[in-house]
């Protein structure tokens, strides 16, 4: 205690000598900005959301804060995206015709037919059986040659099982058949009918599950060079497409009706 001091002047002192280290408006200026930071780092934080999200957000924020305005209007769009391209046949359905190709292939090597029935896997698509005409018809013949049954029924035992729906094509080549109006077309047309017929009446096929076209000289094989090249491009083909639509039960054999 100085000298002559009362003590509240000693406390009076006392207090002027000991300052605070921080004034007092820096720790209300701190507070402050602390909550400055605060609410822009969540306003970043929202950046990247949906818009509408963001909007109510805002209108949340503001309506806390006591500033009632009207809702801000924020043009938006809804992202679309693009859908694959619809392919008629996909890998897994190119996977399953390779599949059956090779089951085909073992079957028609182990019935040792390989020297009378090619087989093309064509595009990864469909599986096409190629008979010469010769196998089954004489030349210039529309009707089925009584040799050949039983090998027509041994194609319709490969098919019959397999999910597949079957299309016999007959080709000729650039010869003309004979004169008058029956031409190369007329008995292209009539060989797959008459194979379609065969399978159908002996219930060997369901009738739902094929069709039949003559394609007669449009198609060949191979240019008709000479008397071989036209001997390849003289055939029937079973061309078998996988069935996407029909079942198991779908393609049981029925008892269709087919016209003599």
């Amino acid at each position: 205690m100085a000298y002559g001091q009362t003590p509240a002047e000693e406390l009076k002192e006392k207090r002027r000598k000991c300052r605070p280290n921080t004034p007092l408006w820096m720790i209300t200026y701190a507070d402050m900005v602390t909550l400055l930071l605060t609410f822009f780092i969540l306003l970043l934080s929202m950046a990247s959301m949906d818009p509408v999200k963001f909007t109510k957000a805002s209108s949340s924020i503001r309506d806390a804060l006591g500033l009632h305005s009207d809702p801000v209007h924020i043009d938006f769009t809804i992202p679309v995206l693009p859908s694959p391209p619809i392919t008629r046949f996909s890998p897994v359905q190119q996977q399953t015709t390779r599949k059956i190709y090779e089951e085909v292939r073992s079957q028609i090597d182990s019935l040792r037919l390989s020297d009378d029935i090619g087989l093309l896997n064509k595009n990864g698509e469909s599986i096409i059986l190629r008979v010469n005409d010769s196998v089954l018809f004489k030349p210039g013949k529309a009707t089925i040659s009584p040799s050949s049954n039983s090998m027509l029924r041994t194609i319709a035992e490969i098919i019959n099982p397999l999910p597949m729906n079957l299309r016999i094509e007959g080709h000729t080549d650039d010869t003309s058949v004979s004169p008058g109006n029956f031409n190369n077309w007329d008995l292209s047309v009539a060989r797959s009918v008459s194979v379609l017929r065969f399978f159908a009446q002996g219930n060997l096929l369901p009738l739902d599950r094929m069709a039949s076209v003559g394609y007669g000289k449009k198609r060949p094989a191979v240019p008709n060079k000479d008397e071989a090249s036209r001997a390849l491009n003289r055939r029937v083909d079973f061309v078998l497409q996988l069935n996407t639509t029909g079942s198991r039960q779908d393609m049981a054999p029925r008892s269709p009706v087919v016209p003599l």
